[in-house]
């Protein structure tokens, strides 16, 4: 008997980003559902290309990655050569974005993958640090950087959009409260939940990846039952696996 037989799991990522958890979903025997609560739109604005430019001719002295996306946005502008800044990643997956991509290691990467453990991982010094961000991503790390020293420069990298309705067959699901569980991988992923949501019967398990995401569920009002340690797709399915033992 596979771990997960049986069981319907949400899986709320981007679209595009949800194919590896939904894979390893149903290798272990679950119905993963797409219902994806957020959509990553590129974000193109003069700020951003100015400072492209300023980070390929030597303005900054660090960058700080925070999800793959940031990494898209310097392949789309930047060969890898011309990346003289030094790098700071924040979790597996933006690390490995941005080894395929720059084809050596990150300078940094904290142990726990969270923005207050790379602020805190990031050491003391001066200079500016270019902070490419989601529109909608959280204050707080800038501040923290700027605490040790450097003059932290943030621009958008990406915009964040929310559904106005989860797809038919995750309405249905819930609706009809097969639902065993949720997945969240961001706070954004739990807002575009809880905007989207309509009629729901059941009480589903709610997974979140991280603390961060964690304490935006609690925000809403959901109960979580299990949070990822490692904080990465892998540790998101130990998680879930945890929380929903076999029958």
């Amino acid at each position: 008997m596979k771990s997960l037989d049986g069981r319907v799991v949400l899986v709320t990522r981007p679209a595009d980003e949800a194919d590896e958890l939904i894979r390893l979903l149903e290798r272990l025997g679950a119905t993963a559902i797409a219902a994806p609560c957020i959509e990553i739109v590129p974000t193109r604005s003069v700020k951003l290309s100015r400072a492209l430019d300023e980070l390929a001719s030597g303005g900054f002295a660090w960058i700080t990655l925070t999800s793959p996306r940031t990494v898209d946005v310097l392949a789309g502008s930047l060969r890898p050569p011309g990346l003289g800044a030094k790098v700071a990643a924040i979790g597996e997956g933006t690390r490995e974005a941005f080894r395929r991509w720059a084809r050596r290691e990150p300078d940094l990467v904290p142990r726990t993958f969270t923005t207050s453990a790379l602020a805190r991982a990031f050491p003391s010094g001066s200079g500016r640090v270019l902070c490419p961000r989601a529109d909608i991503a959280p204050e707080g790390l800038e501040d923290a950087l700027a605490a040790k020293g450097w003059h932290a420069v943030r621009v958008d990298a990406y915009r964040t959009r929310m559904p106005r309705s989860l797809p038919p067959k995750a309405r249905s699901a819930l609706r009809a409260g097969t639902v065993d569980a949720v997945t969240f991988t961001s706070a954004s992923t739990v807002r575009g939940f809880v905007r989207a949501l309509g009629p729901a019967k059941g009480n589903p398990r709610v997974i979140c990846i991280g603390p961060v995401t964690a304490r935006a569920a609690r925000e809403h009002g959901f109960t979580v039952h299990a949070v990822a340690n490692p904080h990465t797709i892998d540790g998101l399915i130990a998680a879930l696996e945890r929380a929903l033992r076999p029958r």
